[in-house]
């Protein structure tokens, strides 16, 4: 790797100031602080040294979302051919390299615009590239149907960018998770491609790979039947843990989504406190409705489906936007797991309800921290004796 510092440290002149390629020394700042850990230090005031920066955070949060980005990328490929009914036919091959196929341009699509306005924001602003998105362009594709056409995915992550990131003062200022921002932007604005029965199957062959189903073609996700009144799921609890049923892109494998919670656990980048009280909060939640024979559906059934696991493990522990007092964390995560099963129940027109969810958790953030914050300033002063 000596090379390659080597080489950087020839071209960084020509980046800075008066060099000439300085007009574009923010974007080169961002690909060596991404492949280097800055040397340089605080030379005054309080600083605290440590062994990983925020682009390694970052980093190791899209490490986490890997097992479920290539499951997804299987699903798609095995939804096709299971609907095509050349299942039995395909290898493991085909079926993979047909949803790499399918994902891939979304993940590009997504990292091009959103990158890309990042990057030119930076350099209008002369300030450093921020590592945000390196986490939100792999979330975006993640969370959205296979059906979704890729101008709509451009639009969503300019708007996440700009809209709910860039014009709070970047990464750390934002209030909403930029994620949840895209989708909830296509939600409202497209609905006809984020909800129904003609977006989770992906549709078309692609380089010989693949089939085309029928035009018209549907499949429904086990939460869009219950919400068209269906009392039992067609689909059996091997494949709801696996993953095997249609859905959005990463959203689909418990498995994997619980290997990505173990590396953000392990790693102490993910808070405990607010991913276990997710499900806390939505077992509450799904116990009352299903016990009152309000919903068909169990606990256990409500945690495998939809978005309900990816949204704990992976958005709600957003540390920008969720609560950082530890008592905070406890009552942000049970309002969102709770709030999640709510929505899924009594709104037909809102089968998912995770999205909400967080967005309306990330809102109500910085109040439920302040709270807990002046209760223990409070509880202080009187142990202090100070009126």
């Amino acid at each position: 790797m000596s090379f390659l510092r080597n080489y950087l440290n020839k071209i960084k002149p020509n980046f800075e100031k008066d060099g000439k390629l300085h007009a574009f020394q923010s974007i080169f700042d961002g690909f060596e602080t991404f492949l280097y850990v800055p040397n340089t230090t605080s030379k005054t005031g309080t600083h605290i040294h440590d062994a990983i920066d925020s682009k390694r955070i970052m980093s190791m949060v899209v490490i986490a979302l890997m097992p479920a980005m290539l499951f997804g990328m299987y699903n798609v490929g095995y939804q096709n051919y299971l609907a095509a009914g050349t299942l039995a036919s395909a290898s493991f091959l085909e079926i993979f390299c047909y949803g790499f196929l399918a994902v891939l341009p979304k993940i590009l699509v997504s990292y091009i615009v959103g990158l890309g306005i990042e990057f030119a924001w930076a350099q209008w602003k002369g300030e450093e590239i921020q590592e945000g998105y390196l986490v939100s362009g792999i979330l975006i594709p993640l969370i959205i149907p296979i059906g979704c056409p890729l101008w709509m995915l451009a639009l969503a992550c300019a708007f996440s960018v700009i809209f709910c990131k860039e014009i709070f003062g970047g990464t750390g200022m934002n209030i909403f998770n930029p994620a949840i921002a895209a989708r909830m932007f296509l939600f409202f604005s497209y609905p006809a491609k984020m909800t129904g029965d003609t977006i989770w199957v992906a549709q078309d062959s692609i380089f010989g790979l693949g089939n085309n189903l029928p035009d018209g073609f549907t499949a429904a996700t086990p939460l869009g039947e219950v919400a068209q009144g269906a009392t039992t799921l067609n689909a059996s609890v091997l494949d709801m843990v696996c993953g095997f049923i249609p859905g959005s892109i990463g959203e689909t494998s418990l498995i994997a989504i619980a290997i990505g919670a173990a590396i953000l656990l392990w790693t102490g980048i993910a808070s405990w406190r607010t991913m276990l009280f997710v499900f806390v909060g939505g077992a509450v939640m799904s116990l009352i409705f299903h016990s009152t024979g309000a919903s068909p559906l169990t606990t256990a059934q409500h945690f495998m489906l939809g978005g309900f696991a990816f949204g704990a493990v992976f958005m709600a522990t957003d540390p920008v936007t969720s609560c950082r007092t530890r008592t905070g964390q406890v009552i942000y995560g049970f309002l969102i797991g709770a709030m999640a099963i709510i929505i899924r129940v009594m709104n037909a027109g809102y089968p998912e309800g995770m999205m909400l969810a967080i967005f309306f958790g990330n809102m109500c953030a910085p109040m439920i921290d302040h709270f807990i914050v002046e209760r223990n300033i409070s509880k202080r002063m009187k142990r202090g004796g100070t009126k």
